[in-house]
């Protein structure tokens, strides 16, 4: 009797350990706001909406000139909004408005990311575009990079959209944990972001980017994700690390968001 307990309380803790892995693995929060879109000389509204669940949320809107279209910007799991300057400045240039917000846990947001959570977080940034700046779903664009591909994913599965850009996007947490963590079975992990599935019922215009030379994020997982998608759909293949080939890559990364935009 002693050895099954002691057998299952070191599955217990084995258990816990693996979760509190997992969150340590999918969330990397910083709270501190190091800069503003005000450091590289763009106009910015710093807004607050709150989630369905009432958790107070917080981002920028940052208008462009003669905007073309609205950039719904799903930022990765590392960080916060004011780590992705460099990308909004590049989106302004292309004559997109910008809305960057930051998932509970993160900058300014209240509350605890979870996967659900950075749904909902989502989802009430699609809701403010529509109610408080009045924009129709078709001007707006859904944009997730690593972590934020798959917030992005779940969104347009379930609202309508101008078109949906994804930068180094992956399939589900399973295929990522067999990848990075293959002496945990997958079947532990509490967390899903499953965009395979979701990507197949998606109709809006896609654009996916995914360097070859990604080191987090495998390859063969973004280009997984693109087979499973519907068209109309356009891959781009970039150069550089997982979180330098859109700068490495600027030219060609910037040259496609401009056609793409276009083409909407």
């Amino acid at each position: 009797m002693k050895i099954i307990l002691s057998i299952a309380a070191a599955l217990i803790i084995l258990f816990a350990l693996v979760r509190f892995l997992e969150h340590k693995s999918l969330y990397f929060p910083l709270k501190k706001i190091e800069a503003t879109p005000k450091e590289i000389d763009l106009d910015y509204e710093d807004i607050s909406v709150t989630a369905k669940d009432g958790v107070k949320l917080n981002g920028w809107f940052i208008p462009a000139r003669n905007p073309r279209a609205t950039l719904l910007f799903c930022h990765g799991n590392g960080g916060n909004i004011s780590h992705r300057l460099e990308k909004i400045s590049m989106f302004n240039f292309l004559g997109l408005n910008v809305l960057i917000f930051d998932y509970r846990g993160y900058g300014k947001s209240k509350g605890r990311p979870s996967e659900t959570g950075l749904y909902l977080d989502a989802e009430a940034m699609y809701q403010y575009l529509l109610n408080e700046k009045g924009l129709v779903p078709q001007e707006i664009i859904a944009y997730g990079e690593s972590l934020g591909s798959a917030v992005a994913v779940d969104l347009a599965s379930k609202y309508e959209l101008g078109g949906l850009i994804i930068e180094e996007g992956f399939t589900s947490v399973k295929d990522m944990g067999e990848t990075l963590l293959p002496f945990i079975p997958s079947s532990v992990f509490k967390s899903e972001f499953n965009s395979l599935n979701k990507i197949k019922d998606i109709r809006s215009p896609k654009l996916f980017f995914h360097s070859a030379d990604d080191e987090i994020v495998p390859f063969t997982l973004g280009r997984m994700l693109y087979d499973a998608s519907p068209e109309p759909k356009e891959f781009v293949q970039l150069q550089g690390g997982h979180n330098d080939a859109f700068l490495i890559s600027q030219e060609l990364f910037m040259g496609k968001i401009d056609s793409f935009a276009g083409r909407l």
